[in-house]
Order: structure tokens, then C-alpha cells, then sequence
């Protein structure tokens, strides 16, 4: 069972989240995402009831206020939402630079949520000051606020009292990962981190996730990695070297919508990655759980 999204955000693997969730252990005593975003995975083994206890952390200061409004006064943060919502009326495109302008200067998480509401492909970006540097798509006035009462109200219902929220760097959430947690990760491709986006230029490097990853193995912990993944011939990211000892397993993510604009016909494939203690922990039942995955996901597996 999928959980809508509690506010919209590039990369979110909510479409994926039913299929993430296969490879999870039944023995999960907590689920953490060093790189949360909107956490669509850990809000799927919540519904799911697959964990008891939760850690979301994103080195996005402005990202894990608005959870901690989610998860601890979901009421407020929709009242102020609507405010906004309303007040856009007949004069979007103005009313949508005041609050960016407004944004930079306070960080308010309600603004914050009206701002992914609103700007280009839910994608947040920031200049070379820190300064959140999005445009409007104009066609798009944001969810309505009765629409994201249910998302919102239904993400705190699954996290309010069992969750832990951070804003560090991912090296300092896997060093704090146990054997009986399953960690998902999401890190932007290689490519991606160290171009125009403050929040991740410097913090992560190909290398030094390598290097984070091999020790995670070393301590045994359980984890899934979505990392790379192409479009038709277009790869993105960088494999993940065979000295890790993943198990490597690609999954078609269905049609591109990019491709689609571009009157073109191509499938994104996504590539997940479990770590040697998890494959340990499903390893009786593994060839099952990839029984129930789609004929074209099966075509797509990768086991060698």
C-alpha cells in the first residue's frame, strides 16, 4: 500500500515505494533515510507496518523543519498553507515572489510548502548564497488545500510519536545505523551533486560514498540503494563498483515522461542495490520476493 507524497518533491520514489518495500526484512526494528526528501519510502513501511521506529534526516535544513510540522503541529502548518493558497488569487505569478522573497529572509516551513507547491517540477533550488532561486510554473496554482489535508494529516497519523528527525550530513546517520535498522538511500546521481545546488556541493563526493558504504558493510548494516539509472541510452550516475559486493537489481520505472514531451519512446530503468547483511537477512526467501515483481522487472533483474 502507497502513501501519497505530504508535499511534492523531485525524485520522490513514491511510484517505486511498493517495490522498495519487497526487499525489506520482516525483523525491521527502524527504517532511516539519511537523504529524506519526502521520505516516500519510510512513510510506505509505515502503512505498511514494517517498522515500529523511524529516522529521517536531510542535509536540507528547510526540508526537515517542514517535517517536523508534518509530524508535530500538521494543523498550524495547514492553516497557515491555506492563507497563502487563497491569497494567491488573480495575482500567482506576483504573490509567488513575494513569499520566495519572504522565504529567504524567515525559512518558514509553511512557505517553504507553498514554494514546492508551485515551482518548476517540485524542484528545489538554491543559489550560490543559499537562497532559494526556483521559478513559478505558472500553470499551476498548488495542491488545494482540502487535497493536502489528507497527505499531511496522514503522514503525521503514521510518524507522530515514533520518529526521529535530523538535518546533518548522511556520514553521521550511517555511523549510527544498527545491525536490526534498514536504511534507504536516495543521494542525488553523481553529476548532480556538484553542480549549481549548495545543499549537496562538498558534502558528497562519489569517493566518499564509497568509502561510507564500505563501511557500513563492514558493520553489517542492512541497506537499499537507489543510486543510477538510465533513459534509453542516457545513463545516469556512475554503477556502483563490484569490490562493494551489492546485489544489483534494475527496475523499470515505466515510460519517461521527459522522452514523452520529446515525442520519443523510452522507459526509465532504476537500479537498487542491497548490501551484503541485507541480502543475508532475505536470503530464504529472496528468489520469492522477486517472484512477485512485474514480468518487465524480471526481465530487468540482475543477479550476477
Amino acid at each position: 500500500m502507497g502513501v501519497a507524497s505530504p508535499f511534492p518533491y523531485q525524485g520522490s520514489k513514491r511510484q517505486l515505494a511498493d517495490t522498495i518495500l519487497r526487499y525489506f526484512p520482516t525483523d525491521v526494528e527502524r527504517v532511516i533515510e539519511p537523504f529524506a526528501g519526502s521520505a516516500a519510502v519510510a512513510l510506505a513501511g509505515a502503512a505498511n507496518g514494517l517498522a515500529d521506529k523511524f529516522w529521517l534526516n536531510d542535509i536540507d535544513r528547510s526540508v526537515m523543519s517542514l517535517w517536523e510540522e508534518i509530524v508535530n503541529a500538521p494543523e498550524a502548518l495547514l492553516s497557515e498553507y491555506a492563507k497563502l493558497w487563497h491569497a494567491q488569487k488573480g495575482q500567482e505569478r506576483e504573490f509567488y515572489d513575494v513569499v520566495r522573497d519572504r522565504f529567504n529572509r524567515s525559512r518558514s516551513p509553511s512557505d517553504f510548502l507553498y514554494l514546492l507547491a508551485r515551482c518548476v517540477k517540485a524542484s528545489v533550488r538554491y543559489n550560490s548564497d543559499g537562497e532559494f532561486n526556483q521559478s513559478p510554473d505558472n500553470r499551476r496554482k498548488g495542491a488545494h488545500p482540502k487535497r493536502l489535508r489528507r497527505r499531511i494529516m496522514e503522514a503525521s497519523r503514521l510518524l507522530a510519536g515514533r520518529v526521529k528527525l535530523t538535518s546533518c550530513d548522511y556520514t553521521e546517520v550511517l555511523a549510527e545505523a544498527l545491525r536490526g535498522d534498514l536504511v534507504y538511500m536516495d543521494p542525488p546521481y553523481q553529476g548532480v551533486s556538484n553542480g549549481r545546488d549548495p545543499r549537496y556541493r562538498d558534502t558528497i563526493t562519489f569517493e566518499a560514498f564509497l568509502r561510507a558504504l564500505d563501511s557500513a558493510n563492514e558493520r553489517c548494516i542492512s541497506y537499499i540503494l537507489s543510486y543510477d539509472g538510465r533513459t534509453g541510452s542516457k545513463q545516469f550516475g556512475r554503477p556502483m563498483p563490484e569490490v562493494l559486493g551489492l546485489l544489483h537489481i534494475q527496475i523499470d520505472a515505466g515510460r519517461s515522461s521527459q522522452a514523452t514531451l520529446l515525442g520519443r519512446d523510452a522507459n526509465t530503468v532504476e537500479s537498487l542495490y542491497l548490501s551484503p547483511a541485507l541480502v543475508a537477512r532475505i536470503h530464504s526467501d529472496l528468489e520469492k520476493r522477486h517472484q512477485t515483481a512485474s514480468p518487465e522487472q524480471l526481465r530487468l533483474l540482475d543477479l550476477t
